[in-house]
């Protein structure tokens, strides 16, 4: 697990968007963890959840890019010798043009990219050109990682309010600020994982937790839960009712499932105004 949970207090003229994007989440992370809290117009004062601790998503890869669409969020994985695990909120593909899952590659890195506008989207919006210009009206922002699925781009984006969400047709957007960071810790040749995991789960000690995100999709989280545990040898160390609400709630937020509650509460906190960016490795 990296990172910790933190807390912060809303103040005037906050919207959810702006402190997630403060704390580098996207705007479906933040929301998930706050149900209730208008994400528009928050009461001056409300004390949110700010979810900067995840559980690493299983992936067939030990150093390189691991992309879990189901959280829509990039993990940086580096080599044991080299700095920490980064991690970033990203917007991925929509119902119909879902970003696809597998084993990919870096083959380049293109500084303003101009966008070639796929034939799809031009029947969708005529009057785009065939071709847009870097530029503040061009959808890849300032940089792009292109993978071996040539038509597949790691990319910055002109519209921030998109990260969190599903609202791409199928490339992975960044906060520009994320995009121009990655940029530079992103070598060709990297490995590139996308796997789609709504449920993750994690022991550290004699303690288990469960993380689960409301991904849609159709699938039953509560015996896909069950079958992760169960494989991972943890399915009698945990609380059958916490499993359940946690299935239930599907916050996205890492949660204590076992089944006694240590003696000493432990406080989990990250450092710094963003424990995304530079989450501590645990």
């Amino acid at each position: 697990m990296i990172g910790g949970r933190q807390a912060y207090a809303v103040r005037a003229d906050d919207s959810l968007f702006e402190v997630a994007r403060g704390f580098d989440l996207g705007y479906t992370a933040i929301t998930a963890a706050n149900p209730g809290v208008d994400p528009f117009v928050p009461d001056p004062g409300t004390r949110i959840v700010v979810p900067t601790e995840w559980i690493l998503p299983d992936a067939p890869i030990r150093r390189g890019i691991v992309i879990n669409l189901a959280e829509m969020r990039l993990f940086l994985i580096p080599p044991r010798d080299w700095g920490t695990i980064s991690s970033f909120p990203i917007g991925v593909g929509d119902q119909g043009t879902e970003t696809p899952v597998g084993k990919f590659s870096v083959v380049d890195k293109i500084r303003n990219p101009p966008w070639h506008v796929p034939e799809s989207i031009r029947k969708e919006r005529p009057d785009l050109p065939a071709v847009v210009p870097p530029g503040p009206d061009n959808p890849l922002g300032s940089r792009a990682l292109r993978l071996s699925n040539r038509t597949l781009l790691i990319h910055g984006t002109n519209r921030p309010w998109g990260i969190g969400t599903r609202n791409t047709h199928g490339c992975i957007r960044l906060y520009e600020e994320d995009i121009a960071r990655l940029f530079g810790m992103v070598d060709k040749g990297t490995p590139v994982v996308v796997v789609n995991q709504p449920v993750k789960v994690a022991a550290e000690g004699d303690r288990v937790f469960l993380e689960v995100h409301d991904y849609g999709g159709g699938r039953n989280l509560s015996r896909e839960t069950q079958k992760l545990l169960n494989a991972k040898g943890l399915a009698d160390r945990i609380d059958p009712e916490k499993v359940r609400t946690v299935n239930r709630e599907r916050s996205g937020l890492v949660v204590d499932v076992s089944k006694r509650q240590p003696a000493r509460e432990t406080v989990r906190s990250g450092r710094g105004a963003s424990t995304a960016s530079s989450p501590e490795t645990r």
